[in-house]
């Protein structure tokens, strides 16, 4: 069975960096599953994997743009440091999350800490960099008309 669009593909993967650093795998978890087409992935993987068939393996080399996006030092801004539940936990590199106005949870990176502001960068912290992927198609199946309506793998 050919990966296409509403078909549940499960990967085994890892991902690495240009620099040849694993930032994430799948080894001794579960492979990843995902409805192709749905979103789900970002765009320059789930593109590589169109046509493949379950014991594919392939390299794929995911520019920025088709990937977390490029880097934007316009996401960088300062808050007052007493707007955290406890600011001596906190510390640079932590990642925190808020709520915008319109409800919705975004993550940020704490970049630096001053006496009384902290700067949070809103990119993810994959923008702007290359990602190398070994991937192994482990399976594919049809969706489920529940996991097609739920937009997710059950």
């Amino acid at each position: 069975m050919k990966i296409e669009a509403d078909k549940v593909v499960s990967i085994d993967y890892t991902l690495k960096n240009d620099n040849g650093e694993v930032l994430d795998t799948s080894e001794g978890r579960e492979p990843l599953a995902f409805i192709f087409g749905s979103g789900n992935i970002i765009s320059g993987l789930e593109n590589s994997l169109a046509g493949k068939e379950k014991g594919d393996e392939l390299n794929v080399v995911v520019e920025p743009k088709d990937g977390y996006g490029e880097y934007d030092d316009s996401m960088i801004f300062e808050v007052d440091k007493e707007q955290f539940q406890d600011p001596s936990q906190i510390s640079e590199g932590m990642q925190v999350q808020a709520q915008d106005n319109n409800g919705q949870v975004q993550i940020f990176t704490i970049k630096s800490i001053g006496e009384e502001k902290v700067s949070l960068d809103a990119n993810h912290p994959l923008a702007g960099e290359t990602l190398h992927f070994d991937v192994t198609v482990a399976d594919v199946r049809d969706a489920s008309q529940e996991e097609l309506d739920h937009g997710h793998v059950h």
